[in-house]
């Protein structure tokens, strides 16, 4: 199982908006990704519901994991995603 621990870098942690483009970008990683709190239960990166039932902050770590053999590229993508904090959904994801 492929992982990566990252902290939140949107301030208003994912909430709505960041929670919007994290769960479009693991959708087209193409790969099937979790998301935990460093200390909670992994859940579906592409369900909507279920990141945003996280409730996790900003600076805040989580874990994203995913056991499909392609996976290092689509988790790398998307913790740099997460880590940045990124407004718009960058090209390459």
């Amino acid at each position: 199982m492929a992982e990566r621990r990252v902290n939140v870098g949107w301030a208003e942690g994912l909430h709505a908006r960041p929670a919007s483009i994290f769960v479009r970008a693991a959708t087209a990683s193409g790969v099937p990704v979790t998301i935990s709190k460093a200390d909670g239960n992994p859940v579906n990166a592409a369900s909507m519901l279920a990141v945003l039932g996280l409730g996790a902050h900003g600076g805040e770590e989580i874990v994203l994991a995913s056991e499909a053999d392609d996976s290092e590229a689509a988790l790398d993508r998307l913790a740099k995603l997460v880590a940045e904090g990124l407004d718009e959904l960058p090209e390459t994801v």
